[in-house]
C-alpha cells in the first residue's frame, strides 16, 4: 500500500504529522532517521523537527535517501537538515523564534497553493539558515525577515522552519494537503485499515503463543485486549486485572461489570500496592515501584496459569503519547517529559527487547483509539470514559501514599465526577480529576477553628492529549464541588482548582 515515510529525529510533534496526514486517508510510517532504505510503497519522505542542533547531531541520517524523484518534505531540523547536506550554512539565532508568527508565502510554490499573501504559523526553533543551498530557492519569509520556506529548483523537494502539524499554523492542513498532492497519493487508507494491519501484526509476532492481556478498565487497554481476541484464538488470549489499591472507588468492580471480558482475571493486590509505597515521596521512583511490582505480580499470574515466561507475551494499551513523553518515540531522540511504568519500568523494557511486548495503540493518540473503538463497536461510556493513568492514585497523592490518603482522594474524587456528570459536563471535557496536596491548611467549621489537607482540582480540554487548556467552570459550580468536598470529607478544609496549560504543565502534577 501506498505511504508517506517520516523520518523522527526526535521532535515532540513528529506523530502530530502521522496523525494529520492519517486524517487525509493516507497511511503514514514513523521510522528512525537512520534507516538505509525506504519501504516499498513509499510516496514521500518528511523529515522532523528535533531539539538538537545539525551541528550537534545529524543521528546517521544518510543523504542517499533524498532521491530526487521523491516528494521530500523538511520540517523545523529536517529543513537545517536538508539545507547543510546540500552546503548551505545554518547558525544560532541566540533568542530563537517562538510562538505565532507572520508568514509571507510565494504563492507560486505548488507548497503554498491556496494559501494567502499572510499566514499565521508556529515557529519554535534556535537555529536558522544563514546561507541558502546553491540548489534550493527561497518560498517564504517569516515576519522577522528570516527565510522561513525553500524549495528545490529542479526537484520536487520542500522544507518550512515552521510547523504545519501543529493547530496553531492556521493553513497547516492545507499545507500538508499540497504536500499528499505533489506526492499523487491516492488517499485510500483508512481506520479500518490500521484495524487489519495491526490484527495481522499480533498474528506474525504471536503466532502460536500465549498472550496475557492487561486490563485497567479504560478504553486503551480495552481497545488492545480485544484486538488481541479478534487476532488471535480464544485459548491464546488471557486477559488480566490487577487492583491495586490505588483505584477510583468501586474500579475493579465496575471494570468487571462494563467490559464483561470472558475469562477475565481479577487479582486483589491491594495490601502488597501500598506496602511497596510505604514511606516514598518522589513520584519517579513511585512509577518504578508500581511497575516493578506489576510486572512481579504479572509474571506470579503466569506461574499460575502453568505458562512459560519465557515464552508469553503482553498486551498492554501503551499509546504513543506515553512513548514520546516517555522519551522513547520511534526514532528514541525525543527528550524525557516523564516516565510511564508502561513504557519505562526495567522489567517492561526487558519484555521489549525480547520481542515479548504487544501494544496495538503505540502508534495511536488518545482520540484514534477512541475512534478505533466505536469500529469494534464498543458503548458509548466506555468509549468516552476519561483517561486514568497507570500508577493510578499514588501520582494524584503528592508525597507519601497512605490507605487514608487513597480513601480521602477516592472519595473527593468521586463527588467530583458525580457534579460534572450531573451537570452534563462530562463529554465537554477530556480529563477531570481530583488530587491530595500532603499539606494542612486552617478552616472554621461550625464555629470552630478546623485544621485538614487540601483538594486540588484539575479539568482539561484536549484533542490529543499533547497540549490541554483548562476547563472554564463556571464559579458556581466549583463553589458547589468544593462546599460538597468539604462538607462530606472530614480531611479537607481547602479545595483549590488548577488552571495551567499544558505546556508549560502537564495534564497529572506528578
Amino acid at each position: 500500500m501506498e505511504r508517506i515515510v517520516i523520518l523522527d529525529f526526535g521532535s515532540q510533534y513528529t506523530h502530530l504529522i502521522a496523525r494529520r496526514i492519517r486524517e487525509m486517508n493516507v497511511l503514514t510510517e514513523i521510522h528512525p532517521p537512520n534507516i538505509t532504505a525506504l519501504p516499498s510503497g513509499t510516496k514521500g519522505l518528511i523529515l522532523s523537527g528535533g531539539p538538537s542542533s545539525v551541528h550537534e547531531n545529524t543521528f546517521g541520517f544518510s543523504s542517499d535517501l533524498l532521491d530526487p524523484t521523491l516528494p521530500i518534505l523538511g520540517i523545523c531540523f529536517g529543513m537545517q537538515l536538508m539545507n547543510v547536506i546540500h552546503h548551505g550554512k545554518v547558525e544560532s539565532l541566540g533568542k530563537g523564534e517562538y510562538g505565532k508568527q507572520k508568514l509571507f508565502p510565494s504563492l507560486t510554490s505548488p507548497l503554498f497553493k491556496g494559501l494567502e499573501n499572510e499566514e499565521v504559523v508556529w515557529m519554535s526553533h534556535q537555529d536558522s539558515i544563514k546561507e541558502l543551498a546553491a540548489c534550493y530557492q527561497p518560498i517564504a519569509q517569516s515576519e522577522s525577515g528570516l527565510l522561513a520556506a525553500f524549495q528545490h529548483k529542479e526537484h520536487p523537494h520542500f522544507a518550512v522552519q515552521f510547523h504545519p502539524e501543529v493547530t496553531h499554523t492556521l493553513k497547516g492542513d492545507q499545507i500538508l494537503k499540497n504536500f499528499i498532492t505533489l506526492c499523487a497519493c491516492k488517499g485510500e487508507w483508512t481506520l479500518e485499515h490500521h484495524l487489519s494491519t495491526m490484527k495481522e501484526e499480533i498474528r506474525e509476532k504471536v503466532q502460536q503463543g500465549k498472550v496475557i492481556s492487561l486490563v485497567s478498565g479504560g478504553v486503551d487497554s480495552t481497545a488492545a485486549t480485544l484486538l488481541c481476541t479478534q487476532a488471535l484464538s480464544p485459548s491464546q488470549v488471557y486477559p488480566l486485572h490487577v487492583d491495586t489499591g490505588l483505584m477510583r472507588e468501586n474500579e475493579s468492580q465496575s471494570v468487571k461489570d462494563l467490559l464483561n471480558i470472558e475469562n477475565l482475571t481479577l487479582v486483589d493486590a491491594s495490601h502488597e500496592f501500598l506496602t511497596a509505597l510505604k514511606g516514598v515521596t518522589d513520584a519517579e521512583k513511585k512509577r518504578h515501584i508500581i511497575g516493578d511490582l506489576f510486572i512481579h505480580i504479572l509474571n506470579r499470574e503466569i506461574e499460575k496459569l502453568n505458562l512459560d515466561e519465557d515464552k508469553t507475551f503482553i498486551c498492554q494499551g501503551t499509546l504513543y503519547t506515553d512513548l514520546i513523553e516517555s522519551g522513547r518515540g520511534c526514532g528514541n531522540n525525543a527528550a524525557v517529559i516523564k516516565s510511564h511504568h508502561n513504557v519505562n519500568a526495567p522489567i517492561v523494557e526487558k519484555k521489549r527487547r525480547e520481542g515479548l511486548i504487544v501494544e496495538p495503540n503505540r502508534l495511536l493518540f488518545k482520540d484514534e483509539v477512541r475512534q478505533l473503538c466505536k469500529v469494534l463497536g464498543l458503548p458509548k461510556k466506555l468509549v468516552w470514559r476519561h483517561p486514568f493513568p497507570g500508577p493510578g492514585l499514588a501520582i494524584r497523592i503528592l508525597g507519601e501514599v497512605t490507605s487514608d490518603r487513597v480513601k480521602t482522594l477516592q472519595q473527593a474524587d468521586q463527588i467530583y465526577l458525580e457534579e460534572i456528570e450531573k451537570h452534563g459536563l462530562y463529554d465537554h471535557i477530556w480529563q477531570a480529576f481530583a488530587l491530595f496536596l500532603p499539606i494542612t491548611t486552617v478552616g472554621v467549621m461550625g464555629d470552630q477553628r478546623r485544621t485538614g489537607n487540601v483538594i486540588a482540582l484539575r479539568a482539561v480540554t484536549s484533542s490529543d492529549g499533547m497540549t490541554a487548556d483548562f476547563y472554564s467552570f463556571s464559579p458556581e459550580f466549583l463553589s458547589r464541588v468544593s462546599t460538597r468536598i468539604i462538607n462530606e470529607v472530614p480531611t479537607i478544609a481547602r479545595v483549590v482548582y488548577d488552571i495551567t496549560s499544558k505546556p508549560p504543565g502537564t495534564i497529572e502534577w506528578e
